[in-house]
């Protein structure tokens, strides 16, 4: 096989893994409190520092386009899960905050979430090849 054959036949292995993974994910989401979305919104503020980021840092770390994480955050804040602050120094963005409701939200999903994770995913692998994926992930997204 070549270098170039085997690239897409990995491409297309790690693909079709992680949308098989994400809708069963997605099935066994452990509440209709929240959507997968707004999920990992809540999960990028929280590992953020304050657990506030400005959008524009947030939005690379999700699967939406601009517009629609905007629409997103302000469907969150009305829902007082985060709060939207001006921020202080650049009068043209914006500060997302996770709210302590959402905090408390986040962590509640989050520890069902995880048991979802840890058995579809450490289900499959041995820990060292878990390490290993983690590693080649890290890798693939530079």
């Amino acid at each position: 096989m070549t270098d170039k054959s085997l690239a897409v036949e990995a491409w297309e292995s790690l693909f079709r893994a992680q949308v098989a993974v994400l809708r069963q994910l997605t099935a066994e989401f452990p509440t209709s409190e929240i959507s997968f979305t707004e999920y990992d919104v809540l999960l990028n503020l929280s590992r953020a520092p304050e657990r506030r980021m400005r959008i524009r840092d947030l939005i690379p770390h999700l699967l939406l386009s601009q517009p629609s994480v905007s629409r997103l955050i302000d469907r969150l804040a009305v829902r007082g899960l985060v709060q939207k602050l001006p921020d202080e120094s650049d009068a043209r963005g914006t500060i997302v905050a996770l709210t302590d409701e959402g905090w408390d939200l986040f962590k509640r999903v989050a520890v069902v979430h995880a048991d979802s994770i840890a058995q579809r995913v450490g289900g499959s692998l041995a820990p060292s090849e878990l390490a290993q994926l983690a590693e080649l992930c890290r890798r693939l997204r530079g």
